[in-house]
């Protein structure tokens, strides 16, 4: 790319000033430097070339440098951001930019290289919101699809290409707060009623209806979702809509298209709901004759001869709407060039549409969750059952890639949640309640014969619960005997749990009971917790399946159990531990993912982003290169085991890089959870050794902004919360109150509302400027207002996208 210069013509000269000029925000002890092709910039040595000065001009800093050159001077050169040795840290992307000196600069004047970062290929920035966490002036208690056109707004004058949902698909499975949370799906196909706005299901409303409108805002427009009475509300006020239009909707050609191109999911999806209701329970293996699904049970139940035909109507008409509602938000983003980015949830609840119509894709007497990471020290048990991947594969993976066609009709990107579950999942046995006894599957396991060889032969041992008298002792202290003689029968010289409570599920209703019968001398929650940690202490899990099969117990080096074996069975065991997670599998789980993943990929264009935290196997980032997928990078939790936070200046292109993200506490908040830490952050990442705040501050948030904004990623992605960090208005919220998910806590209530309405925030132009200056000066793409510019924009989105 050539440079564009301003100089003055005169006369005839021997030799010119050369002057460089580029804005770019530098880290603590990080330096600009201009090297090229000729001796005075150091012929392509960066050890030699031309170091530039900084100099701050309004919100800018610039960097400078001014050199002499012989009149026919030309050169290629390229920036270098380094350290004070300079080592070099980054380089600019793209080809290397080129320089002629014009012939008619008179001598003794000076050429000045306006030059802006190159960064080759594209790069964009986007904000991130759960959709029930959106505010405005028109919703009733929650976020909704049409709110998403002033999200839109908001994110094109603030200089955002992209705004990223968490799964917005139905989820009332128990019709209680317990489906606010948005992973466990009822059906992948279906909409969330939750997100419906019943204003604009008919431009005829009584008004009766507008009153009892008017009535449900004021009453849940609370500081927090109220699930429950939110979703109550608007099916009342959408039922009385519909019995008043549903012949005019139900004949209407749009409804007919609608349905003529979604009945494959939506009959059973409206079949499952009036059962579910009907039975009062989603557990279909409750509902006698109809708990085996069948097409000719379908198609008795939505018969229009039933008499419950309009209910199973009603069904349909709330998904039409949310249909409409839902492609209106997303054309409307298509033609502000802004990219809608959904969420698509590893798993779906064991009671939903998809395990009763599709009994057989699914183990459902297993659960699925992740082992012991940075969100939780037990491990995870989501509780949905885990696939079977070869039945999945008969059809070539006809209901992932109906998912994926499903979800493109309204987003152009989306991230795979849990993304590791197509190479190997944390299978855990249905019993079970926290995630640490669990194995992966597809996984290689540790044969009796291997171990026998290696001189490991009491089994027994080694796999059930290790119980002393003295660890009963130390738990439960003077109450150990009453303990004791509820949960535990002798065994030999230790303890065995009963048959009545050898299981986590188990336990957890004995221990109810007793302190129903006021049998426990302290907490129940404490009891448990413990007597749950004396059933995990084993070395090795004996597979179900295969009895001559066994798993080692994840970070089995913390039991008890291990540490009183002899030395020559802690070495073999500690040795296979590492083979079995960190070696064996890799081949396997690399041919598991390049068989499943590459089925969805195909299945849409979508651009395809993967959440790849928590243990990473060895194999999983080259097949994600492979596959040209996206990866997700949060500073507090790098991917270098090295590291304690990460360094977004050395994050590789093919990456989604955020401060954080809705399954961890927002940047202001986590910055205000640990004194220490946030001490530690401020001397590695800020490069300073004076005391931090106590708070994240609006000039922290920024600087860590700035940092992500700077990075080589692809994309940036902020969420809402962490942005309104940024001024001070925002902050006065307990930070703590912003947290979106606690992964502890396996009944966690999602009901975060943003504080201000998205109409507030797109009136606040100094936001918007700080946000759009930030972007503006790190060489990012953002968005022009006005037609012409707009279709740029587009044409811009739509390259990184990989779609032209």
């Amino acid at each position: 790319m050539a440079s564009q210069g301003l100089f003055s013509a005169a006369k005839s000269m021997k030799s010119v000033k050369l002057k460089f000029r580029i804005p770019y925000y530098t880290e603590w002890g990080q330096s600009l430097l201009v090297c090229g092709s000729e001796p005075t910039l150091g012929s392509w040595n960066v050890k030699k070339g031309l170091l530039l000065s900084p100099v701050h001009q309004d919100d800018q800093l610039i960097w400078t440098a001014t050199i002499s050159v012989p009149c026919q001077f030309s050169c290629g050169y390229r920036y270098y951001v380094v350290d004070d040795a300079k080592n070099v840290l980054r380089w600019e992307m793209g080809n290397e930019r080129r320089l002629s000196i014009p012939h008619l600069l008179s001598e003794g004047h000076t050429l000045e290289l306006r030059d802006l970062w190159q960064e080759m290929p594209w790069r964009g920035c986007g904000v991130a919101v759960a959709m029930f966490s959106v505010r405005s002036e028109d919703d009733i208690g929650v976020g909704e699809f049409l709110d998403l056109k002033l999200l839109v707004d908001w994110a094109v004058e603030s200089g955002f290409h992209l705004v990223q949902l968490l799964p917005i698909n139905d989820t009332s499975v128990h019709r209680m707060w317990w489906d606010s949370y948005p992973y466990s799906s009822l059906s992948v196909f279906a909409l969330h009623p939750l997100y419906l706005r019943v204003q604009a299901l008919s431009k005829n409303l009584p008004e009766d209806v507008k009153s009892e409108i008017r009535n449900a805002k004021e009453r849940l427009d609370g500081k927090d979702v109220d699930y429950e009475a939110t979703m109550a509300t608007k099916l009342s006020i959408a039922k009385k809509v519909f019995m008043q239009e549903k012949d005019l909707i139900l004949n209407s050609s749009s409804f007919h298209k609608f349905f003529s191109e979604n009945e494959d999911w939506l009959k059973p999806y409206a079949a499952f709901c009036f059962l579910r209701d009907f039975f009062e329970t989603s557990d279909h293996s409750q509902w006698g004759c109809f708990s085996n699904y069948s097409k000719d049970k379908l198609e008795k139940l939505v018969s229009k001869d039933a008499l419950h035909y309009d209910t199973i109507c009603f069904h349909y008409y709330i998904q039409f709407h949310l249909h409409l509602q839902l492609s209106e938000a997303a054309e409307y983003a298509r033609a502000k060039g802004v990219v809608l980015k959904g969420d698509l949830p590893i798993g779906v609840d064991r009671n939903s549409v998809d395990t009763w119509v599709y009994p057989t894709l699914f183990r459902m007497n297993t659960s699925t969750g992740a082992p012991p990471d940075y969100f939780a020290k037990n491990g995870q048990n989501w509780g949905f059952p885990t696939y079977n991947w070869e039945e999945m594969s008969k059809d070539n993976y006809g209901w992932w890639r109906a998912r994926l066609t499903q979800m493109g009709k309204y987003f152009t990107a989306y991230r795979i949640d849990h993304i590791l579950g197509f190479f190997r999942i944390w299978e855990l046995p249905d019993n079970a309640m926290t995630g640490l006894i669990g194995k992966f599957r597809p996984s290689i396991p540790l044969s009796q014969e291997e171990l026998e060889r290696e001189g490991i032969w009491d089994f027994d041992r080694l796999t059930r619960p290790y119980v002393r008298k003295e660890f009963l002792q130390e738990n439960f202290g003077d109450s150990w005997i009453l303990i004791a003689a509820n949960f535990f029968k002798e065994y030999l010289d230790r303890y065995e749990f009963k048959e009545e409570c050898n299981t986590e599920k188990k336990i957890a209703a004995k221990v109810h009971s007793c302190a129903e019968k006021s049998l426990l001398p302290e907490s129940k929650d404490k009891i448990r917790c413990d007597l749950f940690d004396l059933l995990k202490n084993i070395v090795l899990i004996r597979d179900l399946e295969h009895d001559k099969s066994f798993y080692p117990r994840f970070n089995l080096e913390d039991t008890s159990s291990f540490r009183d074996l002899d030395d020559h069975s802690k070495n073999v065991l500690k040795r296979l531990y590492y083979d079995y997670y960190f070696h064996r599998q890799d081949k396997l789980w690399r041919q598991n993912a390049l068989k499943t993943l590459p089925a969805l990929l195909n299945s849409s264009d979508m651009l395809a982003c993967g959440e790849d935290l928590g243990l990473i196997p060895a194999c999983v980032h080259p097949v994600m290169q492979e596959l040209g997928l996206i990866g997700l990078r949060i500073q507090r939790m790098p991917s270098e085991p090295d590291l304690e936070f990460g360094i977004p200046s050395q994050y590789s292109y093919m990456t989604v890089c955020a401060p954080s993200c809705h399954d961890c506490s927002t940047l202001r908040a986590w910055w205000e959870e640990d004194e220490e830490r946030r001490h530690r952050f401020f001397k590695s990442v800020i490069g300073s050794d004076d005391l931090p705040p106590s708070q994240c501050v609006p000039e922290l948030a920024h600087l860590i902004i700035r940092q992500h904004i700077e990075s080589p990623s692809m994309w940036a992605i902020f969420p809402l919360q962490d942005l309104l960090a940024l001024k001070e208005e925002y902050m006065t919220r307990p930070a703590t109150e912003e947290t979106i998910n606690d992964p502890t806590n396996p009944k966690h209530y999602w009901r975060y509302r943003v504080h201000v309405t998205m109409e507030s925030l797109i009136k606040d132009k100094e936001l918007k400027t700080t946000i759009k200056d930030l972007i503006q000066g790190t060489g990012r793409s953002y968005p022009h207002i006005g037609e012409a510019e707009r279709q740029l924009s587009q044409e811009t989105a739509a390259l990184a996208l990989g779609k032209q």
